[in-house]
Formats: C-alpha cells, sequence, structure tokens
C-alpha cells in the first residue's frame, strides 16, 4: 500500500540542558522533577515514571514571537489563533552569502497569507561562537515590504532576524506591529523546495508570554 501522506521535515533545533541561543539570556535547565528511580515507592515492581523539569527563558531554541513580545498591548502567544501559525502555505527566499537581507529578494512574489521563510545558511555555525557574531538580518525595507505584501508569518534561520550591532529592532517592530508572528533560530531550510509545502510553528498557549519554543516543521508533498 502506498504512503499518500506528506513527508515532514523538522526545522527546529534540539533544546539542551546548558545550550546558548542568545548570550546575555541563561541557558536552560533540564533535570528531573521525579526521578524514575524515586518514583519506584509510588508504584507496584516494574512500574516506573519520569517527570521532567525544565527552567528557561522563552527565547531558547527555535521560538516563534507573538506580537506582545515588542508591545505590551499586543497578542499574547495565547491570543494568536492557530490559522496563524499552522498548516501555512510556505515560501523559502534563498539569501545564502547575504549579510543585510533586503527588499529585493522578496520583489515579485506572491507572498500573500504565506509563511516565508528566509534561508540564510547561518544555522550552520549554530552552538559556535561564529552563530552570534556579524549574523545575516532583514532590513527595515524588507520588513516593509512583507507587511504591504500580506505575509502571514516570517522566519530566518539566523541568530535574530533584526541586526544586533545597534539597539534598534525595526524589523520586529514592523512585522509584530502588523500581527506577523516571527519565527527565529530556524534550521534545515536548505531541504525544503523554494514552494508548494505547508509550515507550522505553533507554542503552547501561554498566557501574559510573548516568545515560546516551538517545534518547527514542514509538509512536502
Amino acid at each position: 500500500m502506498t504512503d499518500t501522506r506528506p513527508r515532514l521535515i523538522d526545522l527546529s533545533h534540539t533544546i539542551e540542558a546548558g545550550m546558548i541561543t542568545y548570550k546575555g539570556l541563561p541557558a536552560p535547565l533540564i533535570c528531573d522533577h521525579l526521578s524514575r528511580e524515586a518514583s519506584w515507592a509510588n508504584y507496584d515492581p516494574g512500574t516506573e515514571f519520569q517527570i521532567g523539569r525544565i527552567e528557561m527563558v522563552g527565547n531558547t531554541g527555535t521560538y516563534l514571537d507573538s506580537p506582545f513580545h515588542r508591545y505590551a498591548d499586543g497578542e499574547d502567544l495565547s491570543e494568536v489563533g492557530l490559522e496563524r501559525v499552522a498548516g501555512l502555505p510556505g515560501l523559502v527566499v534563498r539569501a545564502q552569502g547575504l549579510q543585510a537581507v533586503d527588499a529585493d529578494r522578496f520583489a515579485g512574489l506572491d507572498l500573500r497569507g504565506k509563511a516565508v521563510l528566509v534561508h540564510t545558511g547561518w544555522a550552520r555555525h549554530w552552538r559556535t561562537d561564529a552563530y552570534f557574531e556579524d549574523h545575516p538580518f532583514l532590513t527595515e525595507a524588507a520588513a516593509a515590504f512583507l507587511v504591504e505584501a500580506g505575509a502571514a508569518l516570517v522566519g530566518v534561520d539566523s541568530h535574530n532576524i533584526d541586526d544586533t550591532r545597534t539597539r534598534v529592532r525595526p524589523v520586529h517592530t514592523r512585522l509584530l506591529g502588523a500581527g506577523i508572528p516571527i519565527c527565529e533560530h530556524m534550521r534545515g531550510l536548505e531541504l525544503l523546495p523554494d514552494e508548494g509545502f505547508r509550515f507550522t510553528a505553533a507554542p503552547p498557549k501561554v498566557k501574559a508570554f510573548g516568545t515560546f519554543p516551538v517545534r518547527a516543521f514542514a509538509e512536502v508533498g
């Protein structure tokens, strides 16, 4: 029997104890809340369970920014509807070799209602010092173009969608101000076709929270 299900491509990094996603933010602490050995006291012989504990900031691993991340009155994670982060038609924009990805990279493309994923190739530096330095980013003009073109979500496989050498964040400001979620620190975009796939990056429904890790993935075929 032929398997007609779409092929799933994982686009997210694995979260590990001690992992640094963004310099200056604490690494996640992952440990047992209840170890298997400790659970023996609660069950009959041969039955055991583990309950894990994780302490981390929202900006860990591959994560989604909601408008609340930038704006006090913006939608938090619990208010962003699934239709805005799940099953979106996807489009990959190739930008390897560029540091500043400008509006011209998106010109002539049908972006309306789509998850626009910017493939810079920077994910190859993940978990190295090079990941944090001179990373690719979008320009303010590119963000304005994406808003005007009606993009539904914007993702990037880089350290930040903004240029972190300055203290302003125009791309976050424009995209989140228009209600467009941002997915940062992606991976695996080289595995995707330029279009013809569905994209999902759904975070948990956390009230009064603007950012949280996601299991980002694409459905191809």
